[in-house]
């Protein structure tokens, strides 16, 4: 409901969730403490992606792919921007982790030759997120797996004929 509006009220959060909005409360005193829980749950699902993805020591193209599989699996789980919590310090600390790591990993992926060195620096994380994002979203019909083919193809070879 939040990833559609996110500025829906308790109220329209609780019915939604066939509750009344006192039981919200009894957990959450305030919307930003819902939000807040709700952003932390979805950046510990991301650094457990990353983990499973085994980045630093998986074979490139076998982590990859476990990546993508993953953060499409959280993207569809949690569909909300962590962009808004950003002003919080310890949430933009463990983001910045997370997005260092993978840099990281994309970085060994153009060191081994599985990406090309002749794009402009930082390309393919600009990219990849970009792309996860929109199959996330555009191709609910395909599995993780089958959308994370997509992907990793895409990344990968392009969309050219050649």
């Amino acid at each position: 409901m939040l990833a559609a509006d996110p500025g829906a009220s308790i109220a329209s959060i609780a019915a939604a969730a066939g509750v009344d909005r006192r039981t919200v409360y009894r957990r959450f005193a305030s919307r930003e403490e819902l939000l807040t829980a709700i952003y932390e749950a979805r950046l510990t699902a991301v650094e457990q992606a990353i983990e499973d993805a085994r980045l630093r020591e998986a074979p490139v193209a076998v982590a990859l792919h476990r990546y993508v599989e993953n953060i499409i699996a959280v993207n569809r789980t949690w569909p909300v921007d962590l962009a808004r919590m950003l002003t919080d310090e310890a949430i933009r600390r463990r983001r910045d982790a997370s997005v260092r790591e993978v840099d990281g990993f994309l970085r060994r992926a153009t060191d081994e030759g599985v990406l090309r060195r002749d794009q402009p620096e930082g390309w393919a994380s600009a990219l990849l997120p970009q792309l996860m994002h929109l199959v996330s979203r555009q191709m609910p019909e395909l599995s993780p797996g089958q959308a994370a083919d997509v992907v990793v193809d895409t990344l990968l070879h392009g969309l050219g004929a050649s």
